[in-house]
């Protein structure tokens, strides 16, 4: 809710002491945000992960967040191979190494990373080639 300033000052206070302050107030004070739909919202989660792709068929998983992740697992939709593995932490700034080999991966395969964030929640990314 924002304040508006009434035209007769509080009656603790002298005019003069008062349109001083306000001025002085007025250039220290933010612009009021505007309303969401949704007061509850949370900003967008980026993605804390970056793939190195420099050495394929090794691919290189990146925590690049600020938080630990628990349950990566990996899946692959096409017609590369990949080796299984277990789900699995990776902390901050932690790297874990996928190899897939198939013939022309970019159009016809596609990885799928799985993870929970600390708060239980869970994720999917999509990796294309």
């Amino acid at each position: 809710m924002l304040a508006r300033r009434t035209s007769t000052p509080p009656p603790n206070r002298s005019p003069s002491n008062l349109s001083n302050r306000s001025h002085r107030s007025r250039s220290n004070t933010p612009p009021p945000t505007p309303p969401t739909s949704n007061p509850l919202a949370e900003p967008a989660y980026a993605v804390p992960l970056r793939v190195d792709r420099t050495a394929a068929p090794v691919y290189r998983i990146v925590n690049v967040g600020h938080e630990r992740l628990v349950g990566l697992t990996f899946c692959l939709l096409g017609s590369g191979v990949m080796n299984t593995g277990t789900p699995r932490p990776l902390d901050v700034g932690g790297v874990l190494e996928v190899i897939i080999r198939g013939e022309d991966l970019a159009r016809r395969s596609v990885l799928v990373v799985r993870w929970f964030r600390p708060t239980g929640e869970e994720y999917l990314w999509r990796v294309s080639f």
